[in-house]
């Protein structure tokens, strides 16, 4: 029989549709076919996007050239054939729609829909976007349906593995330690069961940051190893084992993928690595600002510097504690704002200028020390702000001693009495440092008798994400009250325990009166 001229527009496919009984399909001989099957068809094969009908009763199935490159080697195969059975590994999602479509005469259509395809040798993860139609007769009746489809697998699968690898970026933006990046990062690549059906963390080295151990061909199944980087090359060497999806092919895009995730590993190590350094370095900076307190003879002092949990240990925070030429002992907690070098720069400057002016003033009011702070920073150029509360205390004899304080905008002091009694010296605070040098400020004054405790702090200790300022204070109150020692050391252990870990930077000053 000669070739039915229809099959002069399939092109490479010319052959295959020329070489097919079309007696036995069902559908008939092509000379036979109804006009809508010859015209859709026409359509079919003269357009380049890929296409596909579902014709008769049994929904035979036709296609162009573009199609077959999205079923691989189910062509020859597949032309001609029933649908169900070309795509038996889909059929239970894509049947109901087809039959939906011949049934209800509407069309339907999905987008990024996962299909699985055994196409090429193995069943794939595969995902389209395509719209199933309804084809009618002269009559009005559905005679089979026409797929217009393109295959979205690269795009979907890539947007997987960005999410992937900003999710990871983001988890280990903070990583505190090596351990806590490795369960992050086992925790984040878990979540992808698309590309790492399997991660583990084993013991030992690999030669290279990515290491492939192939098992078998594609959809076989292999092994990717990836380092596992230290800060300390002398400590333990691990890596992670993954076992890679048997429903995606090995190729190159997969493989970059693999290569991306240890680079993030590498950089988070690296990062991780420099804050590391630098936290040692700031800390040690700040802690040589910070010298041993000066104890008056009637007096004792204790300190506490203790850095933010997951900062960068360096800020504005200070205590000072020293004997003025009258033999009083002037105190003072501070904390100028921000939390980098600037900031610890910037308190080493006011630590300092705020003795030079204490030392040398004729009258060392806390309020004037204070007042004169502000001109020197004014003039001095110190373009700054900070709280700070300043104490000076007398010898007031066998009554106790005699307290002297100002507050530039700074938490209030906590009095604990010898009875163990506590409360807030809630003075109204004076405007912070570094705003205003006319602005006036006011002292306070109050007799501590002895075993009288004060306790100076930086909001550190009282400050918490989610909750009210007035609740970290009620909260103080209630733990120093509860503490019913006698040595200001214990006070801060006892607040430093109850606190526990910290989001900033904390200071404790302890001046107690003896008894």
């Amino acid at each position: 029989m000669a070739e039915d001229p229809l099959f002069e527009l399939a092109g490479p496919l010319r052959a295959a549709y020329a070489g097919i009984d079309w007696e036995a399909t069902g559908l008939g001989e092509p000379c036979t076919w109804s006009p809508a099957l010859r015209s859709t068809l026409a359509l079919a094969l003269e357009t380049r996007f890929a296409m596909a009908l579902f014709w008769g009763p049994d929904l035979v199935l036709l296609y162009n050239e573009a199609f077959v490159q999205l079923i691989a080697d189910k062509h020859p195969a597949a032309l001609g054939r029933r649908t169900q059975d070309v795509f038996a590994e889909a059929w239970d999602q894509i049947g109901p729609m087809m039959r939906s479509v011949v049934e209800d005469a509407a069309p339907t259509w999905v987008v990024d829909a996962e299909v699985p395809l055994q196409r090429s040798g193995f069943l794939e993860e595969c995902y389209f976007t395509f719209s199933y139609s309804p084809v009618r007769g002269p009559d009005g009746r559905v005679e089979g349906v026409v797929d217009i489809v393109t295959e979205t697998t690269r795009q979907v699968v890539a947007r997987r593995r960005l999410q992937v690898l900003t999710r990871l970026d983001q988890a280990l933006a903070g990583v505190s330690s090596a351990a806590v990046l490795v369960d992050l990062a086992v925790r984040e690549l878990r979540e992808d069961p698309g590309d790492l059906p399997e991660v583990v963390v084993c013991s030992g080295a690999v030669a290279d940051p990515v290491v492939l151990e192939s098992i078998g061909g594609p959809g076989q199944g292999t092994l990717a190893r990836i380092a596992l980087p230290v800060p300390d090359p002398r400590a333990p060497q691990h890596h992670l084992r993954l076992r890679l999806s048997d429903r995606l092919a090995l190729d190159g895009e997969y493989v970059d993928f693999l290569r991306s995730l240890a680079g993030a590993l590498q950089q988070s190590l690296e990062l991780l690595a420099a804050r590391e350094s630098d936290r040692q370095l700031s800390e040690a900076l700040q802690r040589s600002l910070l010298t041993r307190p000066a104890h008056g003879p009637a007096l004792q002092v204790a300190v506490r510097y203790q850095p933010a949990a997951e900062k960068a240990r360096v800020g504005g925070d200070w205590y000072d504690a020293y004997v003025l030429p009258d033999g009083a002992l002037a105190v003072m907690v501070g904390d100028v704002a921000g939390h980098d070098q600037d900031a610890a720069a910037a308190m080493g400057q006011l630590r300092n200028l705020t003795r030079g002016v204490a030392y040398s003033a004729r009258l060392a009011l806390p309020a004037r020390v204070l007042s004169d702070l502000d001109r020197a920073m004014a003039g001095l150029g110190v373009d700054e702000v900070a709280t700070a509360v300043l104490a000076v205390v007398e010898d007031g004899g066998p009554d106790g001693q005699l307290l002297h304080w100002s507050n530039a905008g700074h938490p209030p002091p906590v009095l604990v009495t010898a009875e163990g009694t506590a409360r807030l010296l809630e003075e109204v605070p004076d405007l912070l440092l570094g705003l205003d040098p006319d602005t006036p400020r006011a002292d306070h004054r109050l007799r501590l008798r002895p075993g009288d405790t004060l306790l100076l702090y930086t909001d550190g200790l009282v400050e918490r994400r989610g909750a009210g300022l007035s609740d970290g204070l009620a909260w103080l109150v209630e733990a120093a009250g509860a503490w019913g020692g006698t040595d200001p050391e214990d006070l801060c252990d006892h607040l430093l325990d109850a606190v526990g870990e910290h989001e900033d930077d904390l200071v404790l000053l302890v001046l107690r009166a003896r008894a």
